[in-house]
């Protein structure tokens, strides 16, 4: 069973910015995708920015330009890096995993806010 764990969620002023790490109880050396989503109160759950098994990186594009993901090779860790955040970020954000042949993993999330 793989475990995703996230960090660096918070309060944050519109403007501010975060960064949020996620690391897994494996080492992650091949996969179909890692990334994070996100879901806000009363709305579905939805990509946020992701990269697949080619390094290739997609982001929704409500955060193409703010949002930057990575990887972390040496500490095993995708992170989210998150600049000039607004109300609208506000969400659970959650860790994804989907390795080559298995089923997908998500993390427990963690909560991002955005206020004054």
């Amino acid at each position: 069973q793989v475990q995703l764990v996230e960090s660096g969620g918070g309060l944050v002023q519109p403007g501010g910015s975060l960064r949020l790490s996620c690391a897994a109880s494996i080492r992650i050396l091949s996969f179909r995708a890692l990334g994070w989503y996100r879901q806000a109160p009363g709305k579905q759950r939805e990509l946020v920015a992701i990269i697949n098994g080619g390094g290739s990186t997609s982001y929704a594009e409500s955060v193409k330009d703010r949002f930057s993901i990575s990887r972390d090779n040496a500490k095993n860790t995708v992170d989210l890096q998150m600049n000039s955040l607004n109300p609208e970020d506000t969400a659970i954000y959650y860790c994804y995993y989907r390795p080559l042949l298995a089923r997908e993993y998500w993390g427990q999330g963690t909560q991002v806010t955005v206020s004054s």
